[in-house]
C-alpha cells in the first residue's frame, strides 16, 4: 500500500505522542535524567520536533554531529501536541493554502509553531517517496512544551548507535527490528487542511530553515 505524501507517523498512546530532538549532552543528559528541560534550554528560541526517529537521525547523524550527541526521545501529550498543530503555519508558501505571500509571511509572524514537510528516510538515511513532519515550536508554544507537554524524556543514544552500527554491518534487518514503531498517528478528517500542500515530493520552496 502506498504510504500517503502528507501523513504523521509517530509512536504513540492514547495520551501521548513521541518525538525527537538531539542536543549537547549539557542539555540532553541532564533533561533525560530529570524528565524535563533544564533551565539552560532556552524557551524563548525556535525548537523543533520530529515524530520520525529515522528523520531525526539523518538531522543528528546517528547522534555523532556536534551539539547533537545525546538523541532525546520526548513523549508529550496528544493535547499539546493537537494544540502546536491547529495554530501551526507551514514553513513555505503553498498557493493552494495562502492566498498571498503577504499573507503567509503575516501567518509565519504571528503563529506560535510552524511545520515543514521533509523527505522521510530509510535505514541509510536515502530519501523516500513521501514526506516527514517537522513541527517548530516558539514562544508559547515552546514554553508549553517544555513546561507543560512533555510527560517524560528518555536518553536513546545507545539505541540510535547500535542500530547505526547494524546499518554499517550490513545487518538491515535487526537494525529494523530495533526502530520505534511509528504508526500514522490520528486526526480528525481536515484537521491537517491548513498543513498540506498537495504539491509534487520535491524541495519545497522559500523555506525558512529547521535548527
Amino acid at each position: 500500500m502506498t504510504t500517503p505524501t502528507y501523513e504523521i507517523r509517530a509512536q504513540h498512546t492514547a495520551t501521548t505522542v513521541t518525538v525527537y530532538q538531539a542536543y549537547a549532552p549539557h542539555i540532553g543528559l541532564p533533561a533525560a535524567r530529570e524528565g524535563r528541560f533544564p533551565a539552560a534550554w532556552k524557551r524563548d528560541r525556535m525548537t523543533w520536533i520530529k515524530p520520525s526517529f529515522l528523520w531525526m537521525m539523518y538531522r543528528c547523524g546517528w547522534g555523532t554531529k556536534d551539539s547533537q550527541e545525546t538523541v532525546l526521545a520526548v513523549e508529550i501529550t496528544r493535547e499539546g501536541f493537537a494544540w502546536a498543530l491547529e495554530r501551526a503555519c507551514l514553513s513555505h508558501y503553498a498557493s493552494g493554502i495562502h492566498p498571498d505571500h503577504a499573507t503567509w509571511k503575516r501567518q509565519l509572524r504571528d503563529t506560535p509553531a510552524r511545520v515543514q514537510w521533509d523527505p522521510e528516510r530509510d535505514l541509510r538515511l536515502k530519501p523516500l517517496p513521501h514526506r516527514s513532519l517537522q513541527l517548530g515550536l516558539t514562544g508559547e508554544a515552546a514554553r508549553r512544551y517544555a513546561d507543560a507537554w512533555t510527560v517524560s524524556i528518555t536518553d536513546v543514544t545507545a539505541l540510535a548507535h547500535t542500530i547505526h552500527a547494524q546499518v554499517r554491518d550490513g545487518d538491515l534487518d535487526a537494525a529494523r527490528a530495533l526502530l520505534p514503531v511509528e504508526p500514522p498517528y490520528p486526526v480528525a478528517d481536515g484537521f491537517l487542511r491548513h498543513l498540506r500542500p498537495e504539491l509534487p515530493v520535491g524541495p519545497a520552496p522559500e523555506r525558512v530553515p529547521s535548527t
